[in-house]
């Protein structure tokens, strides 16, 4: 089968079509056709082998942490799942596989795909939907009527975090760049800000907030100064970096690394299908131009949540 894959860690250039074994799935796990992967900035910093103490990974490695697709095969002790299903899945993050065209799925990481979308779409939604339930519910303890500020409200996972938030009865305040106001007011939020000016406080937004949800990688003095938005008593949850706490004030803070789960994916789905939640798509590409994206990630060229099409 063909396959996208780095053999040595370093820039995009690595990235190479292969032609390999098609996998045979083992006990507990799903030989997954694949229709998608997506690409995550968590794939950059892997291929460069900036997380490779974190991230042990074994050499070759296919990339692609995301997958929507059907079932091909399933492995022993499999259960609730047939051959033909339209799956969606988070994918371990030291094995991966989904820029291929076959792809082997622990099955408790697998979920229903959307029924509302393309599939090829639904590739989008694994590893962002979880980080935002992850943030939104165990890090945040989301509870209706709270006061919530997102920055970097219009991102793939920020975006969705907003979705999940209003969903859930909360009063959302979305901090992202202008352009993205009238997206981030359908989903929901009753304030729309710009760009966070930190120096003037968080009067100038409302706040303080009972909850912060940061995706904004800043210096870790802006960091400290996110504290200040959050009202005594509050959470602070982030995904790129942890916000101080302030323990005078009984600020706590949380700090996430997402993992694969399959019931927590199902629930995203079904948020999916009913309407309250949305995918936002940037751009699709095939997987011959993998590097390329790879290429314009590490360079900024990407403006939000790229789907890559399988083999």
């Amino acid at each position: 089968m063909k396959a996208i894959r780095f053999h040595e860690f370093g820039t995009s250039e690595v990235l190479r079509y292969d032609d390999i074994d098609r996998p045979v799935p083992g006990v507990g796990q799903v030989l997954v056709q694949v229709a998608a992967t997506s690409f995550n900035p968590v794939d950059d910093h892997i291929r460069a082998g900036h997380l490779a103490e974190m991230i042990p990974i074994a050499l070759p490695y296919v990339p692609g942490i995301d997958l929507a697709g059907t079932v091909a095969e399933l492995g022993a002790d499999v259960t609730g799942l047939s051959v033909g299903d339209r799956v969606v899945a988070m994918l371990p993050l030291d094995s991966a596989g989904g820029a291929a065209e076959y792809a082997l799925v622990p099955a408790e990481s697998v979920a229903p795909a959307p029924q509302s979308t393309e599939l090829v779409d639904a590739a989008a939604l694994p590893l962002t939907g979880l980080a935002a339930w992850q943030l939104t519910f165990e890090l945040a303890e989301l509870k209706p009527g709270q006061t919530v500020l997102v920055n970097g409200a219009a991102g793939a996972v920020g975006s969705l975090v907003v979705q999940l938030a209003v969903d859930a009865g909360a009063h959302v305040t979305a901090v992202d760049a202008p352009q993205h106001a009238d997206r981030l007011r359908g989903y929901g939020a009753v304030r729309v800000e710009g760009p966070l000016t930190l120096a003037d406080g968080p009067d100038a937004v409302g706040g303080p907030f009972q909850v912060v949800v940061n995706h904004v990688r800043v210096s870790p003095e802006e960091l400290a100064q996110l504290t200040n938005y959050v009202a005594d008593g509050g959470i602070a949850a982030s995904s790129a970096g942890p916000i101080p706490e302030d323990t005078a004030r009984g600020v706590r803070s949380e700090s996430l690394w997402v993992r694969s789960d399959g019931a927590q994916l199902s629930e995203l789905v079904a948020k999916v299908d009913a309407g309250k939640l949305h995918i936002h798509i940037a751009d699709r590409r095939q997987v011959a131009e993998l590097a390329d994206v790879h290429a314009d990630a590490g360079a900024g060229r990407l403006t939000g949540k790229t789907v890559v099409l399988a083999p």
